[in-house]
């Protein structure tokens, strides 16, 4: 890795507060470039423009990544006066759609809970951890990473709040259910020893691990696994949420979203939502054209 690579790193993590995950993305993004152009520092247009071929194969929202990763590190050379030229117009620029996200039916939910509150009837560790951990991704809308680090101090004794630590190190206090805060606490009676909620060989549970807990969760419940995620609960959270009428500003924060663009998405969720109720169930939905 460059010198110049681990500068604007460095510059992301001390001003801009990146967490680690968005960090260690930018090094694959820009090392990975780095292989297929050489040196980026030095890189000129044309060497940026071969960049559209070795990219060919990806998905247009990685390449809109890739590119916006360089363009913010030749930014931010020229910013340090390390460069005069910005090469970065010579990238590959797809137009992007930003896909609406996948939401889960009430139904959908309440199946999967009633299969995870049966198994946690057994009072098995493995099934008292995973119920608390999906109490909190659906009914908190916490992200996966979010889930997995929280630290046992972040659990209250008295208020209904867990404090998180989002993206770019931000805190923010979230509710917690007061199903949550049961299923929180059967777990804590059988929790194993260690600074993390969920603890795991002496650190975390891992996101790619709780990926595949729900999974084999949903497999169990009778679902089909690819329907779920943690991202999928959290987007089921949000959405089930604005449905109830609650206010767009209230979810930014709970969701911990920096800017309201972001989710403002959970409107146009809900708009496809109704067009699609409109379409099966109004009287005349049925009826083909008759003029």
């Amino acid at each position: 890795m460059s010198a110049a690579i681990d500068a604007f790193l460095s510059m992301l993590a001390a001003e801009r507060g990146a967490a680690a995950n968005t960090l260690a993305a930018y090094r694959r993004d820009l090392a990975g470039a780095q292989e297929a152009v050489g040196d980026l520092a030095s890189a000129d247009r044309a060497a940026l423009g071969r960049l559209a071929g070795a990219w060919a194969g990806l998905a247009p929202s990685s390449v809109a990544r890739k590119s916006s990763a360089l363009r913010q590190f030749y930014g931010f050379l020229i910013d340090e006066g390390q460069r005069a030229d910005d090469p970065s117009p010579a990238l590959p620029q797809p137009a992007a759609r930003r896909p609406l996200p996948k939401i889960l039916s009430h139904g959908d939910v309440e199946t999967l809970f009633a299969r995870a509150e049966q198994e946690a009837e057994s009072d098995v560790p493995a099934a008292l951890r995973l119920l608390a951990m999906l109490e909190l991704l659906y009914g908190s809308g916490l992200r996966a990473s979010e889930v997995v680090s929280l630290p046992l101090a972040a659990v209250p004794r008295d208020a209904p709040f867990l404090t998180v630590t989002g993206k770019g190190s931000q805190q923010r206090m979230v509710p917690i259910s007061g199903r949550a805060r049961q299923a929180l606490g059967r777990w804590l009676a059988v929790r194993p020893e260690g600074k993390h909620l969920f603890p795991s060989r002496g650190k975390h549970l891992t996101r790619i691990r709780l990926f595949q807990m729900l999974k084999e969760l949903a497999a169990r419940a009778g679902l089909d696994p690819a329907k779920i995620s943690p991202h999928v609960l959290r987007h089921a959270f949000a959405t089930h949420l604005l449905e109830g009428g609650a206010d767009l500003r209230v979810l930014q924060t709970l969701l911990g979203h920096a800017d309201i663009a972001t989710t403002q998405i959970y409107t146009h969720v809900d708009a496809a939502r109704l067009v699609a109720l409109v379409n099966e169930r109004h009287p005349l939905a049925g009826r083909g054209s008759g003029r």
